[in-house]
């Protein structure tokens, strides 16, 4: 007898009847986005994983912990995507859109990878809708980003939904605060891989969800409070336009996005209904990115 072979653990599948729904709210998400004219981009499957390691930093649990990396046979070390951002940058400088009309607006769908231990609403081979607008510092460009994802699940009848937003400040601002949040961490009793986390990224150290360390970081500086003028006035623009526009939102001081690249604004969609993976979209503006990955300063 031939034994029955089943799919990978923590990977999901659409069948019909069901995938139909999945394929509604899939193109429901992606409306908005293309009809405040941004374009479509396809990714590649793996990148170079010297992109996510650059990109997305190396003391995220994303690239610590949570890649699929492998060696083809030219001995180049390759990565199954674990997010779309890195590459959209990758290939906006390879193939020099940015040299054209800016801000390069672009969107993108498909399954990303991550190495994750499977949990409910967590999964190995997720699926994600995401936006990139690149190449304008101005507060609009924020809250347009933002309000396509929240036109996006309006248009889906989800209710019971938060959005919380933040700034993360700059490179103007955060060494003070890094050094205020350095301080902080020093004086506490945090174990040996907490420590090490902190020393390469204290921020890192904010996203731990352990309520053992939850409570020690009680006291801890924040963000909001050390941001440079620029920072502040950008900050209470982005909430003005959101106002304007009609997006309900609270400010969450202590939010930290599990990627390094966020500057500035910073926003995370949440639906309590959901348990322990709460987070339902999310993302941020991300100065500095295009730079470190060896294009222009956008």
């Amino acid at each position: 007898m031939t034994e029955t072979i089943a799919a990978p653990k923590g990977v999901p599948e659409y069948l019909p009847p069901e995938s139909g729904a999945w394929v509604a709210v899939r193109e429901a998400l992606a409306r908005p986005a293309v009809l405040a004219g941004y374009g479509y981009i396809e990714l590649p499957i793996f990148e170079d994983t010297s992109l996510y390691v650059r990109g997305v930093g190396e003391s995220t649990d994303v690239v610590s912990k949570e890649m699929y990396t492998f060696t083809d046979r030219g001995e180049r070390s390759l990565t199954l995507r674990p997010e779309g951002t890195a590459g959209v940058m990758r290939s906006v400088i390879e193939h020099r859109l940015d040299r054209g009309q800016l801000p390069v607006k672009l969107w993108y769908a498909g399954p990303f990878f991550r190495a994750e231990r499977p949990q409910h609403g967590r999964y190995r081979q997720l699926q994600q809708i995401g936006v990139e607008a690149i190449g304008s510092d101005d507060p609009a460009l924020d809250a347009e980003v933002v309000g396509l994802a929240d036109a996006g699940y309006k248009s889906l009848g989800l209710t019971g939904y938060r959005l919380e937003v933040t700034s993360l400040g700059c490179r103007e601002c955060r060494p003070a605060y890094r050094e205020a949040l350095v301080a902080f961490l020093d004086a506490l009793e945090l174990d040996e891989p907490t420590r090490e986390r902190a020393r390469i990224n204290p921020l890192r150290v904010l996203d731990d969800k352990r309520p053992e360390v939850v409570a020690l970081l009680a006291g801890a500086p924040l963000m909001l409070d050390h941001l440079c003028g620029p920072c502040a006035e950008h900050f209470a623009e982005v909430r003005r336009l959101l106002d304007e526009q009609g997006t309900t939102y609270l400010v969450n001081a202590r939010m930290v996005r599990g990627l390094d690249y966020y500057t500035r604004t910073t926003f995370e969609f949440v639906h309590d209904g959901l348990g322990a993976q709460s987070g339902i979209g999310g993302g941020g503006r991300y100065d500095g990115l295009m730079a470190e990955l060896g294009g222009q300063e956008l």
